[in-house]
């Protein structure tokens, strides 16, 4: 099989075939010859039968990982590749599948969540998987994507309190606070090519203002971004997200499911799959894959993965592969080697320089890193435990002053089933940056009406709390509580309180791996030149304009994957195109400056008054009179700053 790289609107035959386009490269038009749709056109077209549609029903399909991307892979191999369900097998080291879309537990001894996913409309590839997954509750024909819109599209989401201060009091979170300067700096960025960016992080761009801003505080709570992390990703995140810069202070522009994720996507994406007849196993570690090299130089020439070595219950077993089988694997974690804790005790922290990045989770890549430099540099992400980890506890709770006070900062009464929080809510003035969400309830099913689920988490794991003097990991989930409640102001009733709360606690140490600062390389592709039945799924993989820790990357991964190992006749489109949308750009400037304008507003307005055009120009806060004084307020403010 021969896969051609090079980005092109005009394949000729089946070894040319762009299974995933590139946007950000590509100049559109319509050419002689053109049959493929231009890269980031999304839509029905793209729902097609591709061809050929039996030549791997008799392979067999080796998926390393239970995670969403190999949950995923697994998905469409069946749907598209036409491999037979019954020839899959997801290899899982853990007893259950999900990898980090987590939750488990119960109201007796707590539940437990190590995460939540903010979900975007625009997720084209996830929702593309689970339209034609079948709803976890409602009958059939509903698909558990219908199930998540009926809940989004009858209970908008949005928050009252994005940001708290002074022990409880709202603090006004309408603005993004960003100066002349900063929005052109932005502008910069994402004029930037991607090239430029390599190993340089976000705060060797950004000055201290910035990083001291009510937007800054908004994208890096939300998304979990330190100022150490790569430039890059946060390009590439706000290309991705340009659309919902206005609904970045209030949350609005978000959409969460019923329950937590595990119950929302695992659960009936793993039903399905079990019917189809894929195989799972579980408890077993795969290890190292037997790779045979055309070249001794083990870079140029074909690679395959002749024999998959696997651990189970410390016996060690090789799995042969046939000439017309493949494998699948998930390289790394961001919840690898997860540390928890309960009411009385806190995490075991026992990292070390020599530990780090050598536990079971990242063995497959690393040693595959070991041969050949085509399979990336683990080392860039797994290294760095005191710049990836954060903390979050999950919060069990039965009525008491902390509800009460929860009352007070939701959108609708927490029992209600309805939108609680809307998303986090960030303290801004926590020493740890502390932030907690109350989602609906109930946030599990099986979940009683007198019990609530919160979860927050902490960004900042050096600092010594503000109430508890001690930096977060070290704490009990008791002392945790004790701190949140000294935020919220209602440590008077911490007894009736600690009565009736139960906390777990999860530090992960490679929670924010993947926004590690990064070289083209590190990341190996989703097929590695040369690699003949093997892909790469996952969060530590390189695709061409998407970001990392979300589900939506995962499953293009997973899809990218399928579609280029087994060759089929399909293309995975690029992100949503929104980036490129005059209405976007416009809402976005005008966003970026708190709704006031943007440069050449007045003429534009003037020009498109009482057309049909008219409606793209963004409602301002403030009139500009019919001239263009928001040119002229910022003309002098932005000289000899576009070439900085």
């Amino acid at each position: 099989m021969k896969i051609i790289k090079t980005q092109t609107n005009n394949p000729v035959d089946h070894d040319t075939f762009i299974h995933q386009p590139d946007a950000s490269k590509t100049r559109v038009a319509n050419i002689p010859g053109k049959r493929l749709p231009f890269p980031d056109q999304i839509g029905n077209y793209q729902r097609n039968i591709g061809t050929p549609t039996d030549a791997y029903q008799d392979s067999k399909v080796y998926i390393v990982g239970g995670g969403i991307a190999g949950l995923a892979s697994a998905y469409y191999c069946i749907r598209d590749g036409k491999v037979s369900a019954e020839n899959i097998t997801v290899l899982e080291h853990l007893d259950v599948a999900g990898g980090s879309l987590d939750g488990s537990g119960n109201p007796e001894t707590g539940y437990m969540v190590r995460g939540g996913r903010e979900m975007d409309f625009t997720y084209e590839n996830f929702w593309d998987l689970f339209q034609d997954i079948p709803a976890l509750e409602m009958p059939a024909p509903y698909s558990t994507l219908d199930e998540y819109r009926i809940a989004n599209d009858t209970d908008p989401n949005y928050s009252i309190a994005r940001l708290i201060h002074k022990q409880g009091e709202i603090k006004d979170f309408s603005q993004l606070g960003l100066s002349k300067t900063n929005q052109l700096a932005l502008i910069r960025l994402l004029l930037k090519p991607k090239e430029e960016l390599d190993d340089i992080t976000i705060e060797e761009y950004f000055d201290d203002s910035f990083l001291s801003s009510n937007f800054w505080t908004f994208w890096r709570t939300m998304f979990a971004f330190e100022n150490w992390h790569s430039l890059l990703e946060f390009k590439l995140y706000t290309h991705r997200f340009l659309h919902a810069l206005d609904g970045l202070n209030d949350m609005s522009a978000l959409v969460f499911p019923r329950y937590n994720q595990f119950d929302s996507f695992v659960k009936p994406l793993q039903n399905y799959l079990k019917d189809k007849g894929v195989q799972f196993q579980y408890d077993t570690l795969v290890t190292d894959l037997d790779l045979e090299f055309e070249h001794a130089d083990k870079v140029t020439g074909t690679k395959k993965v002749k024999a998959i070595i696997t651990e189970k219950a410390s016996e060690q077993t090789t799995i042969p592969m046939g000439s017309n089988d493949f494998v699948i694997v998930t390289t790394g974690s961001m919840t690898e080697d997860t540390r928890y804790g309960d009411d009385n005790t806190a995490p075991t922290l026992d990292f070390t320089k020599d530990s780090m990045g050598q536990s079971s989770g990242w063995k497959v890549w690393n040693n595959l890193a070991k041969q050949s430099d085509v399979f990336g540099h683990p080392e860039k992400f797994n290294q760095h435990v005191d710049k990836s980890a954060w903390m979050s506890a999950t919060l069990t709770c039965q009525p008491s002053a902390f509800i009460d006070k929860l009352k007070t900062l939701s959108v609708n009464d927490p029992y209600t089933g309805k939108t609680v929080t809307g998303g986090i809510i960030t303290i801004t003035d926590s020493n740890w940056l502390m932030s907690f969400t109350c989602n609906r309830q109930p946030h599990f099913p099986d979940q009683p009406k007198d019990t609530l689920v919160v979860w927050l988490y902490a960004l900042f794991m050096d600092k010594e709390g503000n109430y508890v003097k001690k930096p977060i990991p070290e704490c009990t989930g008791k002392e945790i509580l004790s701190e949140l409640c000294h935020h919220l102001g209602i440590l008077d009733d911490i007894e009736n309180i600690m009565a009736n709360t139960i906390v777990r606690t999860a530090y992960m140490p490679y929670i924010t791996s993947m926004f590690m600062p990064r070289a083209k390389g590190d990341r190996p592709e989703i097929v590695p030149d040369g690699c003949v039945n093997m892909g790469l799924v996952g969060q530590f993989v390189e695709t061409h304009n998407d970001v990392v820790f979300t589900m939506e990357s995962s499953v293009r991964t997973a899809r990218v994957a399928v579609y280029e190992l087994l060759n089929v006749q399909k293309q995975v489109p690029d992100i949503n195109p929104l980036q490129y949308d005059i209405r976007q750009l416009l809402k976005a400037a005008n966003t970026l400056n708190d709704g006031k304008g943007f440069i050449g507003e007045g003429l534009l307005t003037k020009l498109l008054k009482g057309t049909y055009y008219e409606h793209i120009l963004p409602k301002a806060n403030q009139s500009t009179n019919g001239n263009d004084s928001i040119f002229t307020q910022q003309w002098e403010a932005i000289k000899g700053l576009w070439h900085k």
